[in-house]
């Protein structure tokens, strides 16, 4: 599971508590996500790592030169990173490692429930749900819906905290009228009625 920080700082962050860092992280995501859109993941791997480097090099030699002219002794500039501690509890690592083993058992288990039309009407509700996903993908390539979900994750939480009310309002009317539907369509349908006297024994 994320830690209690982990979280905060990621709330902080798509809830621009902090506008600088909101921007720097919105702004870095979108340029690895358009590099990545336009170069290979290798090239911009590689690339980045190069820049990097020669920025951590330039320094170094620029630090160098500054303590030569000046005749301190300061010592290595990243000696306050090198000291850092940046390996992974072992705990920690089991934590996240049962968390996502949870999290795909639990959607094995739903894909399975679906595929297999273990209720019909969920099995419709999903099949609809892939038939719009087709059109989607007719116009966006992957790449590009993680690009708009990128943008969505830094708008859609804070537009939600300004406007909770008519969006809840909206939620809730379209949850009814979704209901609405779902119980007539498995009034008619006889397997429905079927599938939930079974889940009731």
């Amino acid at each position: 599971m994320a830690s209690k920080a982990d979280t905060i700082n990621l709330e902080s962050l798509i809830y621009w508590r902090s506008a600088p860092r909101s921007g720097a992280a919105l702004g870095a995501g979108l340029a690895l996500l358009v590099a990545l859109a336009c170069c290979s993941v290798v090239s911009v791997l590689a690339y980045s790592s190069l820049l990097l480097l020669t920025a951590a090099v330039a320094f170094r030699i620029y630090k160098n030169v500054l303590q030569a002219v000046q005749k301190t002794n300061e010592g290595h500039p990243f000696k306050w990173l090198l000291e850092q501690d940046i390996s992974v509890p072992a705990e920690r690592a089991q934590s996240l490692a049962a968390a996502a083993t949870a999290h795909l058992n639990a959607a094995l288990s739903e894909l399975r429930r679906l595929f297999l039309v273990e209720d019909l009407v969920d099995s419709l509700k999903f099949g609809v749900l892939l038939w719009c996903l087709t059109y989607v993908g007719a116009c966006f390539n992957g790449m590009t819906l993680i690009i708009l979900g990128w943008i969505a994750l830094f708008s859609l939480p804070k537009a939600y905290e300004m406007n909770k009310t008519q969006v809840d309002a909206n939620l809730e009317l379209a949850r009814a009228k979704i209901n609405e539907i779902s119980a007539k369509v498995r009034a008619a349908v006889p397997l429905g009625r079927r599938s939930e006297s079974e889940k009731d024994k």
